[in-house]
């Protein structure tokens, strides 16, 4: 038989431990990483088939909105 340590290794996904019985920090913990591993952009982007003229074109659109963002920082940072 296999012991308690060796079968909790092979589980996978995220995990958060709750310390001192605060669920709504160990919550919290949680919401942060599953924001930073993607996990449900991922869930909406397969939630329904999306051509790729369309990945292409909000591509494109969240290319274009970073650079304006940069343009505008270095604009507020430098002056120009």
């Amino acid at each position: 038989m296999r012991n308690k340590q060796e079968s909790n290794d092979n589980i996978r996904g995220l995990r958060v431990e709750v310390r001192n019985g605060d669920v709504n920090q160990a919550l919290r913990r949680f919401k942060k990483k599953v924001t930073e591993d993607g996990v449900l952009q991922e869930v909406r982007d397969r939630s329904e088939y999306t051509k790729p003229s369309i990945k292409r074109a909000r591509a494109k659109a969240a290319g274009r909105a970073r650079h304006l963002k940069r343009i505008e920082k270095r604009k507020n940072d430098l002056g120009y």
